[in-house]
């Protein structure tokens, strides 16, 4: 019994060792190189962001964002599930930069339901509020980050129209751009009702 017992452990064996070799050296089996890692979001960037958007919270890039000597970082509130018919991408439903001023930390920018900095709301934000965002952004060597906010509906009484953010030197804050993405717009202090922009 007990060499019956051994001879079938030692063909198993056979049969394991067997199906290794085989299976390492087939070329469709092959690793390739593993993917370079992402920077490690520094320990203080982390706790800040974590400290404005929540604990949900996906540092995307960091660094001297706005060419203005200062470390910025881009934060998001990512969806958790991709909504039916819509191309995958960066969709959000919150994002902020924010800026380390002397040791503190502060928001400069956040996009929720509009688009505001710190002096009021972005010029071209829907006046309507908007649930989520697809974000793209690219990094220029002379202009630093420029952002791209589209809203995954058409906005009540609006049209579906990207809205393009970048650092404004001039004034030291970022500022949407007009619909060539070449001028700067300025801020509002208020959103306005359909009524009384046709007014003015």
């Amino acid at each position: 019994m007990r060499k019956t017992a051994g001879v079938a452990a030692l063909a198993l064996l056979t049969i394991l060792c067997t199906s290794c070799s085989s299976s390492t050296s087939s070329p469709e089996k092959t690793q390739s190189a593993p993917a370079p890692a992402a920077p490690q979001t520094p320990p203080d960037i982390q706790a800040a962001a974590e400290s404005d958007l929540g604990s949900g919270v996906e540092v995307l890039v960091f660094g001297d964002l706005a060419k203005n000597s200062r470390t910025q970082a881009l934060l998001i509130n990512r969806l958790n599930v991709t909504p039916q018919g819509m191309v995958p991408g960066i969709l959000v439903s919150r994002a902020a930069i924010i800026e380390n001023d002397g040791g503190q930390w502060k928001e400069i920018l956040r996009c929720d339901e509009h688009l505001k900095n710190t002096n009021g709301y972005l010029g071209g934000t829907p006046l309507a509020g908007v649930g989520s965002w697809r974000l793209q952004f690219e990094q220029h060597e002379d202009k630093g980050l420029q952002l791209y906010f589209t809203p995954l509906e058409k906005p009540v009484g609006g049209n579906l129209q990207t809205l393009g953010i970048r650092w404004n030197p001039q004034v030291k804050r970022y500022q949407s751009l007009d619909r060539n993405y070449e001028h700067f717009l300025g801020e509002l202090p208020a959103l306005e009702t359909p009524q009384s922009q046709v007014r003015m």
